[in-house]
């Protein structure tokens, strides 16, 4: 039975993207244009993995994934974030609340279907783990350094 992945994104041709890459693997994909709906998808579906959009216009993406995280029925869901590159607040305060990792956009169609595949693959979960932990470090220090010159 194919894995499941559920992508909450507001844009449509970033739904096709991801739709297309994952698919093209053998996920079974299936989408959610806003934050609500995708509230809704996930209740339903039980998804094995959620990609989530962090900008979107009726509810963002941190407040789709603190709602996730306080339901039994989705807590356990891993969720990667979809950020804007330099969104470097954002993607951190994901990380601190519970992410399990989080993907800069843009990202190639190939690159995003194996960081799926890494992450869903209980053999490479650690080194994928492992990953995310090193990408959060870094970008800690980097939001560090960012502020402090900000206050100087």
């Amino acid at each position: 039975m194919p894995k499941r992945i559920l992508v909450i994104d507001d844009e449509p041709m970033v739904i096709k993207m991801v739709t297309d890459a994952l698919t093209g693997r053998g996920f079974d994909v299936t989408s959610a244009p806003n934050g609500y709906e995708g509230l809704i998808a996930a209740h339903n579906l039980g998804p094995d993995l959620i990609l989530l959009d962090v900008v979107m216009p009726d509810i963002d993406g941190h407040e789709v994934a603190r709602r996730l995280r306080k339901d039994a029925r989705t807590k356990d869901i891993p969720i990667i974030h979809l950020s804007a590159i330099g969104d470097f607040d954002q993607q951190l305060a994901a990380m601190d609340g519970g992410l399990s990792d989080y993907i800069t956009k843009p990202i190639k169609s190939a690159d995003l279907a194996d960081r799926v595949e890494a992450f869903l693959d209980p053999k490479q979960r650690e080194k994928a783990d492992r990953e995310a932990h090193q990408r959060a470090g870094r970008l800690r220090a980097i939001t560090d350094i960012m502020h402090r010159d900000h206050e100087a």
